[in-house]
Order: structure tokens, then C-alpha cells, then sequence
């Protein structure tokens, strides 16, 4: 399934209502039936998204969730739908595997950081791979544009949204490996997109719930935040996308998202970006929270976004810009210019030649390159080879009921069990007082940022079961998923003869890399 051919519509003959739609991006979920949607507030049921494609008309979809041969076919009907082929995207700054079941997980982006502090020459050839294996496995199921790659400079521990999404805490080793990536993806007829203009790393605050502030002098900001931007578009990146971040020192009153200061002086202008501006999701709590869903809308035309990202109300967000046009408040050639930069898009990404399906997903040498990275980004320590002396396996997880990585047969759980282990799920369901453990027993934790949580850090019960067995002399090993900022809090605490073993994967793959480093056998 090649990507749908592109034929140039004349904007003389779209009304203005159709040259704006275009400008709006969807979410859909990526399965086919209603009765499968998960986040009904977000994601349509079939009707109203085959109404926005079919008569709205609206410019693209991003989609979420299903495996990949269904989804395949969700985006060959979807597009099917539409009179001008649809822009269609996906989160998948860890692989198609990310989002969609059968293709390749990779590790967070963060994992090629930790290779860069040992060999700078092997991350960014990982990056480069990434990016071309990421793209290759998107475009043969008719993805055409990527939300990645994260171009966030990690610099604040205590971040609970960008964390290991980002490829690094230093602004030369973040600009190296995104400009790898972009390169490596370039390769391919498909979009790259740099996130979170202008940077989101220095924030302890996740935007999907309030809006954060970026405290820095313009100084700060130039030789930080501003540097790995600069690389993305050296490096030909097609798309950047805004950070729903207050940012003080060069606009007092509005978020970049909304701001003209900052999107077109600074970005448009300044930096000499010629691609898409597309919005960060206008339904997360740091814009839905402060501004009206349709004003918001309007508000980011007027900044200079040429891309809407899932207003949360994509007819109204149409009204409300055309009618911002019609009272004067929006040229028609602003409106236009979006549109041509869209229409630019969409020819690059219409080449019928494209990786085939089902060959390029979850590929041996795919496969294979994300163990690799996944492999050469762990840190291990104490006394390795663990000899199994069953006992528990005691695993701590956020929210067992949506932890889709430890369903069987996760390695996590089937390894230590084979070796006579008793399972133990623990998560911040589990009610009070917890149990003891008076075994040897085999710790693994699974904690990292995740958006809309709030928080990256163990909750507390985790924290205390870790105490607990290092003081009983219980503790016989311990995993860490996730990250690498846990292990700094724990590490200190560890007796120096503990093996353990810290992963910047949570997926499969990572935990049967991380249990075999310690000695477990593989099935």
C-alpha cells in the first residue's frame, strides 16, 4: 500500500471552510469498532470521523492503539474516504512497536544517550538506524508522518512528561542523535517532526495537566532549549511542533503554542523554518484548562501553527477560524500560506514505492537492532550471575490494569517463574498493610514519566518495599525498568553485593535481556 497520489487543488476552488479544514488534525483510534475505542472523549466513533474525513474534510488523522495489519487496513479505508489524501500520523518516538502490536518496540530515546557517554559513534548510527527503521515500518502500513523526533534537551530529573523520551541532558549529544534520526528517516518519502518548541525538557511540570513555566533569560534559552531545534532543521526535519510552556522572557501573556512571538518571530523568522508548525494535542490541560476550546484555535492560526492537533472541537475550531477571517482578525493569506506549506507536504510524502507489507514489520534486522540498543544501554552492577534461589518475584507497577507490557507471556513474569518463583503484583491499587516477604526475593520495578500521571517518581509503597527487603536481608536482586533517575535515588541504598540491573526498556524484549544479564535461563 503505497501512499495515495497527490494532485495539487486549485485554493481558488476550495471554499474557505475547506482550505481550513485542511489545516486539522484527528485522533482516531486505530482499531476498527466503535465497541474497541478506549478514550471516547478523544477518539470519534466511525460515523462522526468518516463525516469530518468524507464532508469536513479535514487534513489528517493521528491514530493510537490496534495491531498492525488491522490498522493497515483502518488507514487504507480511511483514506479511501478522503477527497485530498489525508496526512496520517502516530507518537512512535520508540518504534511503530510503541503504539501498534507486531511492529518493532525500540527503547526510549534516552537508551541512545547512555550509549553516546560510551561511544559516540555507536548511538549515532543507532539513531540513524532508528529513524530509518522507524520509518520504514510506519510507511508500510500508511503512516506518512512522524510524531518524532523528541528534540527536548532532558536536563531537569524531576520531569514527569519529556523524561527518557528525550535523547539526552546535554544540548550536544540531544542535537547529534535527533539530526541522526532525521537523516536516517529522511531516507524514506515519509515527515519527521522536532518536539517541543522550544523546549520541554527544563519543566517539572506535565502540560497535559497545567501549564508549566520556562523561568530562562533569552541567553539561557538560546544556548539551551533553542540549539537542537537549530540542528533538527539543519538536518531537513519537515514539521516542529509547539510546547504548551509559558515562556516569560519572550512572551508575557500567551504560551508558545498561542504565541506570535515566539512561533513566527522567533521560529518563522529567526531560525528560518519554512516547514509545518503543528500544535501539541489542544485538548491537554495546559491550553483546554485556560482557553476555550474554539479560541484556542484561533489564537494558534494567529501565532503563525499552520497544523490544529486534535482541537476538541474540530467543526467548531473550523467555524470559529473562518469566522475570525470573515471579521478581519485573519488574513485569508495566512490562512493560504498553511495551506501551501501542507500542500508541499503531502506531495513529498505521495511515492507509490514503499517498504512492502507484511516484510518490513518486526524484521529479524529490525528486530534485532532494537535489542541491540536495548542490550548496550544497561547498566548493571553487584555481584552478576545470579544462581535462582526461588523465592518471590515481586513486581511493582503503577497501574497493573494498564500495564500492557507485563501480559503473558511476559518474560518477567514467565523467566522466574519457570525457575520456581512466586508472582507477586504489587501497584498503587494494592490495599494496605502490604504483605512481607520473608523469602529471597527477586524485586522488579516498572517506573518511568508517562503524560497525564503527574509524576515520574516510585510511588511511596514501591519506595518501601525496596526498603523493606534491603533491611530484612530479603532483597536478591533487582530490576529497574525504565528510569535512570530511579536507580539514582535507590543505588545509594543498595547493599554493593545486590546484583541489579537497570533498563531504559519496559517491552518484552528489555526484560528478557535484563533477566538473562543476571542469569535467568531463556525460554
Amino acid at each position: 500500500m503505497g501512499n495515495p497520489q497527490f494532485h495539487r487543488p486549485d485554493l481558488a476552488l476550495l471554499s474557505l471552510e475547506q482550505q481550513v479544514a485542511q489545516m486539522v488534525v484527528v485522533r482516531a483510534a486505530g482499531y476498527r469498532f466503535d465497541h474497541q475505542i478506549r478514550y471516547p472523549n478523544w477518539e470519534p466513533p466511525n460515523k462522526t470521523l468518516h463525516e469530518w474525513i468524507a464532508h469536513l474534510g479535514v487534513g489528517g488523522i493521528i491514530l493510537v492503539g490496534g495491531s498492525a495489519a488491522e490498522l493497515r487496513d483502518r488507514i487504507s479505508s480511511l483514506q479511501a474516504l478522503a477527497e485530498i489524501p489525508l496526512l496520517v500520523g502516530a507518537d512512535v518516538e520508540e518504534g511503530v512497536g510503541q503504539r501498534f502490536s507486531a511492529a518493532t518496540h525500540f527503547p526510549p530515546p534516552m537508551a541512545l544517550g547512555a550509549i553516546a557517554k560510551q561511544s559516540p559513534e555507536t548511538a549515532i548510527e543507532y539513531a540513524r538506524k532508528m529513524g530509518e527503521m522507524t520509518a520504514r515500518e510506519a510507511l508500510a502500513l500508511g503512516i506518512n508522518w512522524l510524531y518524532a523526533p523528541v528534540s527536548d534537551v532532558n536536563n531537569n530529573p524531576n520531569n514527569p512528561v519529556i523524561n527518557v523520551r528525550a535523547f539526552a541532558e546535554t544540548v550536544e549529544t540531544t542535537s547529534t542523535l535527533i539530526s541522526a534520526y532525521i537523516q536516517g528517516a529522511r531516507v524514506h518519502p515519509i515527515l519527521t517532526t522536532a518536539k517541543h518548541f522550544p523546549g520541554h525538557g527544563d519543566t517539572a511540570v506535565d502540560s497535559h495537566l497545567q501549564l508549566p513555566v520556562l523561568p530562562h533569560s533569552p541567553e539561557r534559552l538560546a544556548e539551551v532549549e533553542l540549539v537542537p531545534f537549530q540542528h533538527a532543521i539543519a538536518a531537513g526535519v519537515d514539521a516542529v511542533m509547539t510546547a504548551h510552556l509559558s515562556i516569560p522572557a519572550w512572551d508575557t501573556e500567551e504560551p508558545a503554542t498561542l504565541s506570535a512571538k515566539i512561533l513566527t518571530e522567533k521560529l518563522r523568522q529567526e531560525l528560518g523554518f519554512s516547514g509545518l508548525i503543528v500544535t501539541d494535542a489542544l485538548v491537554m490541560g495546559a491550553i483546554a484548562n485556560h482557553y476555550g476550546t474554539n479560541e484556542a484555535a484561533v489564537l494558534a492560526v494567529q501565532a503563525g501553527a499552520d497544523i490544529l492537533l486534535m482541537p476538541g472541537d474540530p467543526p467548531g475550531a473550523i467555524a470559529a477560524v473562518c469566522d475570525a477571517v470573515r471579521e478581519g482578525k485573519i488574513t485569508p493569506e495566512r490562512i493560504q500560506a498553511s495551506v501551501e506549506r501542507i500542500w508541499q507536504a503531502k506531495e513529498k510524502i505521495a511515492a507509490p514505492d514503499i517498504p512492502q507489507f507484511p516484510q518490513a514489520i518486526g524484521n529479524i534486522d529490525t528486530r534485532e537492532t532494537a535489542r541491540a540498543i536495548t542490550r548496550d544501554a544497561q547498566t548493571v552492577g553487584g555481584k552478576l550471575h545470579l544462581v535462582p534461589k526461588p523465592g518471590y518475584n515481586l513486581i511493582a507497577v503503577d497501574d497493573a490494569l494498564d500495564c500492557a507490557v507485563l501480559a503473558k507471556p511476559a518474560p518477567a513474569i514467565i523467566l522466574p517463574e519457570e525457575e520456581g518463583y512466586k508472582l507477586q503484583l504489587v501497584d498503587s491499587h494494592t490495599p494496605y498493610p502490604l504483605p512481607t516477604w520473608e523469602e529471597p526475593t527477586l524485586l522488579q520495578l516498572f517506573v518511568r514519566g508517562h503524560p497525564f500521571r503527574g509524576s515520574s517518581q516510585l510511588n511511596d509503597r514501591a519506595i518501601a518495599l525496596f526498603q523493606e527487603l534491603v533491611k530484612t536481608g530479603h532483597l536478591q536482586a533487582l530490576v529497574l525498568y525504565g528510569s535512570p533517575y530511579i536507580l539514582d535515588l535507590l543505588q545509594p541504598q543498595l547493599p554493593a553485593d545486590i546484583p541489579y540491573v537497570f533498563s531504559y526498556g519496559q517491552m518484552p524484549d528489555a526484560q528478557a535481556i535484563a533477566l538473562q544479564t543476571l542469569g535467568f535461563k531463556s525460554t
